[in-house]
């Protein structure tokens, strides 16, 4: 077997589409098993909106792949605004090492130094080949300037993510899938011509095993994107006959070619534990916290509040979080959390926390009150620390009174709209939470 992994092809305003280079590549292989879409750090700087790096598994031998690969890269990748790169290693992709492997999973999770891949392409028995800049680069070479030359001006950060996808069938268990289909590639640049109620029906009846196809609250084909580039849609789910069913129903203009692929997508990759106080930037994670400062809406529409970590007693140790204005309809249960709630959040972290997700695992149900005398006028303070009184009747209390609040939020995990998902993050109709769910669709 031969694994060759190719990322960074696209443009972020050109278009492109690192995967349309992996639907040709495969159909220029023989053998092929399967392709490979791996979501990396979406927390990260150097990235297109989707961050995907590919791998394609076939029998061809290795320098076959990679001559094909290169010929793609060169032929269709936007070097100029780029910096693509190719990795091939020569054997089954359940052997690549385990450094390999644990670039993968660290490459999903966070930022990994350039110096890192290139140190770990020179240790092992892989083909790299780079480009940037007008040049082309084998292996782990760097721009000129030596050892001193900055990891911003590296030739061929492809590769980085290409090595990732080297290692990404060994590094994951769970597996989703993506069949996307293709324009003709002189339409790039036109709009799509899709019919949306062929996409809406489609997406119904293939509900749940086919998910984040359409936002049905917004009325969004959520599958059929708006950047420049080839994608016509793309359509993820449990299982591939679900995803090539629903992109066979869809009524839509020619598709020049299709693929299917195994991805991490929606499976909530990029997270890992955190503890308030100990987050560090451009990473993703889980926190179970206590809020401590109610939501409050500011310019823009973004709602922020803050939570305290659970077990200091005075709360201290606090996190901002946000919920940003294109979450729409999530920010109303964000809204509705009060001081007192325990929550589990999840989201990329820059210094606040934005949310992907959330679980509500306590509510506060109560409320301090100034206390109301038997003369139903409303008590004032008497003076600090001397409780209050009614200055009607002269009844007093030792302090405010605890009433019950009735919620209109229950217990369980919300989530943002299809519209707002990122790729990686997973829908709560995937099922695998540890509490109560209320799925957005």
């Amino acid at each position: 077997m031969t694994v060759v992994a190719v990322d960074d092809t696209d443009s972020r305003t050109e278009g492109m589409c690192t995967t349309y280079l992996a639907a040709r590549l495969a159909e220029r292989l023989d053998g092929v098993e399967r392709s490979v879409l791996v979501r990396l750090s979406p927390a990260v700087d150097h990235k297109t909106r989707g961050n995907a790096a590919v791998a394609v598994h076939t029998t061809a031998p290795p320098d076959r792949a990679r001559a094909a690969a290169v010929d793609l890269v060169e032929a269709f990748a936007l070097v100029g605004d780029a910096s693509p790169g190719v990795v091939v290693f020569g054997g089954d992709p359940t052997a690549v090492p385990v450094a390999v492997a644990q670039f993968a999973r660290d490459a999903v999770r966070r930022p990994c130094a350039p110096g890192r891949a290139l140190r770990l392409l020179a240790d092992i028995e892989c083909e790299a080949v780079g480009w940037g800049g007008g040049e082309r680069v084998r292996g782990g070479e760097r721009v000129p300037g030596g050892a001193e030359a900055e990891e911003s001006d590296l030739i061929g950060r492809g590769r980085v993510g290409a090595l990732a996808a080297v290692g990404a069938w060994r590094a994951f268990d769970e597996w989703t899938y993506e069949r996307i289909d293709y324009r003709e590639f002189e339409r790039c640049g036109t709009p799509r011509e899709v019919d949306e109620r062929s996409v809406f029906a489609a997406a119904a009846d293939a509900y749940p095993a086919a998910w984040d196809t359409v936002d049905r609250v917004a009325g969004e084909p959520v599958c059929v994107p708006n950047a420049p580039g080839p994608i016509l849609c793309g359509v993820r789910g449990d299982d591939p006959d679900t995803v090539e069913q629903v992109a066979d129903r869809i009524d839509a203009e020619p598709v020049a070619r299709s693929a299917v692929f195994h991805t991490n997508q929606g499976t909530d990759a990029h997270l890992q534990p955190g503890e308030i106080g100990r987050l560090r930037a451009d990473r993703a994670y889980r926190v179970t916290a206590v809020v401590c400062e109610s939501p409050e809406t500011r310019a823009g529409g973004h709602v922020f509040f803050e939570v305290a970590d659970e077990r200091e007693a005075d709360n201290d140790t606090t996190l901002d979080c946000v919920a940003f204005e294109p979450t729409k309809r999530f920010r109303d249960r964000v809204r509705k959390l009060r001081v007192g709630d325990r929550v589990t959040i999840c989201g990329e972290y820059d210094g606040t926390l934005k949310l992907e997700k959330f679980a509500l695992r306590e509510l506060n149900r109560t409320r301090r009150v100034v206390p109301t005398c038997e003369c139903e006028r409303s008590m004032e303070s008497a003076g600090r620390g001397q409780g209050y009184r009614c200055r009607d009747c002269g009844a007093r209390a030792p302090g405010k009174k605890t009433v019950r609040v009735d919620r209109d939020l229950e217990q369980g995990w919300y989530e943002v709209p299809p519209r707002a998902r990122r790729h990686v993050a997973r829908p709560l109709v995937r099922g695998g939470f540890d509490a109560p769910t209320h799925p957005e669709r």
